[in-house]
């Protein structure tokens, strides 16, 4: 039987052309994961949901059929924020790429989507100077829930206490590992490592939605302390998993402030 989905939590991730009046969505939602959904007529300027389907708000989708790509039933905006402008925007647009390119489709991450949910919120509510810290609380909840982030409180099957408190850098292939070259100042201490493991455990664990959302806030300041190394090390990560040197908002962003 066709699958008909009513009220269900969801963001725009995406949105491209498909004929003259309709687009192709990708949306996160929070019980279907990343889906894909074609909107009729949408452009249309009587169209009902074309003031409605845009990135960073927090909606409510309708949608059925069985094919890859659904058809938008009903579509709802259920309030937030006004929508980030400058360094925010760009922050939004990069994390909306991360999920484009590392969750599958129909793989649903309901924990993730409550991080997000918070992450986006901080964009559109707070102040610039969150925009960094937001990120790399998402990168981290994205990484680990899709398995590609290790322990972040072992170090070769020792907990990084049992070794002293020693520089440690994480690698794709063997995780956290000692940085030996003193001129090499991408290494984070193995007790921050430790606070942003167990910030990121109490995070992905939380038992409800609003109990994650208010996790992320702990994780963050976990990350401040090291945040431009922290930053460097899950780039090199998250480009190593999604196969590219460079992330296209990344690209466009600084070929923007060139000119």
């Amino acid at each position: 039987m066709p699958q008909r989905v009513q009220h269900e939590p969801a963001f725009v991730l995406h949105s491209y052309a498909y004929t003259e009046s309709s687009l192709i969505l990708e949306a996160f939602t929070r019980m279907h994961g990343r889906v894909a959904l074609i909107a009729k007529g949408v452009k249309k300027p009587s169209s009902n949901f074309r003031p409605v389907l845009l990135p960073l708000q927090p909606l409510a989708l309708g949608w059925s059929g069985d094919a890859e790509v659904r058809t938008l039933k009903g579509a709802e905006w259920l309030g937030g924020g006004v929508m980030p402008v400058g360094d925010k925007l760009w922050a939004g647009l990069y994390a909306n790429e991360l999920l484009l390119k590392l969750l599958a489709r129909d793989d649903a991450h309901p924990r993730l989507f409550d991080v997000y949910a918070a992450c986006v919120r901080l964009l559109t509510e707070r102040d610039a100077d969150v925009v960094e810290l937001a990120l790399r609380a998402l990168e981290l909840a994205l990484l680990r829930d899709i398995g590609l982030l290790p322990k972040l409180e072992q170090q070769n099957e020792q907990t990084p206490g049992q070794m002293g408190d020693i520089a440690l850098k994480i690698t794709p292939e063997l995780g956290l590992q000692p940085v030996f070259e003193p001129e090499d100042a991408s290494g984070i201490a193995s007790h921050h490592w430790q606070a942003i493991e167990a910030a990121l455990a109490a995070c992905m664990s939380a038992g409800t939605s609003a109990a994650r959302e208010q996790a992320v806030m702990p994780l963050m300041r976990a990350c401040e302390p090291v945040l431009q190394p922290l930053k460097r090390q899950l780039r090199g990560l998250l480009h190593y998993h999604c196969a590219t040197p460079m992330l296209k908002t990344r690209q466009v962003m600084m070929e923007i402030q060139n000119l």
